[in-house]
């Protein structure tokens, strides 16, 4: 059954948090975003090798 909801959650809330206008937050444009993104891949990829070596 989760795998039935989770696409369709997804699917309803995207337009929901889709918004224009204004920005008072970077959106991957400053700098100070490359640690985040380094290190949500660096977890991302021991995470895969973890469930992989299970």
């Amino acid at each position: 059954m989760k795998h039935l909801l989770a696409p369709i959650t997804v699917l309803l809330a995207t337009p929901t948090l889709a918004h224009e206008g204004v920005h008072l937050h970077p959106h991957a444009s400053d700098p100070s975003w490359l640690p985040l993104i380094v290190g949500t891949v660096v977890v991302a990829t021991l995470g895969r090798l973890v469930w992989v070596r299970r």
